[in-house]
């Protein structure tokens, strides 16, 4: 599994673009933007504030673009209505990581309908013609990381062997966001094999609505009760849902267990350092946000964007530039701070000293 490199991923939808003089703050105003980039909330996970945000910032800084970057904080009108203001303000390219894909269909349309393209950001739209360009980690492959790291760690703990049949849950990711099942298509290919092969036993099976870790703790602790504390590994979707795992295994006085995660946050890094969560897949937004940012850029600038494939929505095939992740565990978790994706300042406080 070879991290590719920054430069080349960039490179596949970067054009020549003439930086100007710095603006005078990290965003325009909604009327002198360009670009819109349209993210969704700070529930599901931290890395849409504290890395896609500031990514996006910095790249049309950069390359002389003016831009808004909005949270709709998990309020799909919301989010429509910031959308329909960039385009009443002139937006020329619409970057957008959907709340559902009725929502993201809806502000899809409206943009095309005022000559603006569309990049699907991170999150596919199914069910419409759907976004002009989609940018995104190969999310199955994502799932088949977090599957191969629960496989790995429930090898390295011995459970199974002639004579054992260990529980796996999952703990899926919201219902509505198609990369969930994208994420699950990758999981499930590695571990159901082993449910039906009588290897392990399939425990329960369950999405968190809107990707809310505190309801993710309430749905595991509920899991735990069905299965009388009989769960052996969990596939949780991302670092938040395997957090609520984590805490709820706890509170219970039980042991950790194999257990994946995504996104390679400072609390899956202290998870991880302290030995509840197996491993994360690192994504790095300085990947894909300035992948996105350069498309967006290119389109802006009457360029022609470079893509490496297409994705099906379930309508058409969409142009797509698509990069691959890698997988963290607690021996090669320095790439984290060698890349700049968390500080090891961050991570190793308080009890997690001791780890570090």
């Amino acid at each position: 599994m070879k991290r590719i490199a920054i430069t080349s991923i960039i490179a596949l939808v970067a054009v020549s673009v003439a930086v100007t003089a710095a603006l005078a703050s990290g965003t325009r105003t909604a009327a002198e933007a360009k670009a819109c980039v349209l993210l969704p909330d700070t529930k599901s996970s931290v890395r849409w504030q504290t890395q896609d945000r500031p990514t996006f910032i910095s790249y049309f800084k950069k390359a002389g673009i003016s831009a808004t970057v909005v949270n709709a904080e998990g309020d799909a009108q919301r989010m429509i209505s910031q959308a329909d203001q960039c385009l009443a303000n002139g937006a020329k390219v619409v970057l957008v990581t959907s709340l559902d894909t009725g929502s993201g269909c809806k502000i899809i349309s409206n943009a095309q309908k005022r000559g603006a393209k569309v990049i699907d950001y991170d999150r596919l739209n199914t069910g419409c013609k759907g976004a002009d360009y989609y940018i995104s980690f190969d999310n199955p492959t994502v799932g088949k990381f977090m599957g191969a790291g629960v496989l790995a760690a429930m090898k390295a703990k011995g459970l199974l062997g002639a004579g054992k049949k260990p529980v796996i849950a999952y703990l899926n990711g919201g219902p509505t966001d198609n990369n969930s099942k994208l994420f699950k298509q990758g999981y499930a290919g590695v571990l159901d094999p082993l449910i039906k092969s009588g290897k392990a036993a399939k425990g329960p099976d369950q999405g968190v609505p809107q990707w809310d870790n505190q309801k993710a703790r309430t749905i595991f602790e509920q899991m735990l009760v069905s299965t009388g504390n009989k769960i052996d590994a969990v596939a949780a979707a991302n670092d938040g849902l395997a957090n609520a795992v984590v805490t709820a295994l706890k509170a219970k006085k039980l042991k950790p267990i194999p257990l994946s995660g995504q996104d390679a946050t400072a609390q899956g890094a202290q998870n991880i350092i302290s030995g509840w969560q197996s491993g994360t897949v690192y994504k790095p937004a300085k990947v894909e946000a300035p992948a996105a940012a350069a498309l967006a850029v290119a389109l802006i600038k009457g360029g022609s964007p470079k893509v490496n494939g297409t994705t099906n929505n379930g309508v058409r095939n969409v142009p797509s530039v698509l990069t691959t992740p890698t997988w963290i565990t607690k021996a090669n978790i320095g790439l984290l701070y060698k890349d700049g994706q968390l500080k090891k300042s961050e991570v190793c406080v308080g009890s997690y000293k001791q780890y570090c």
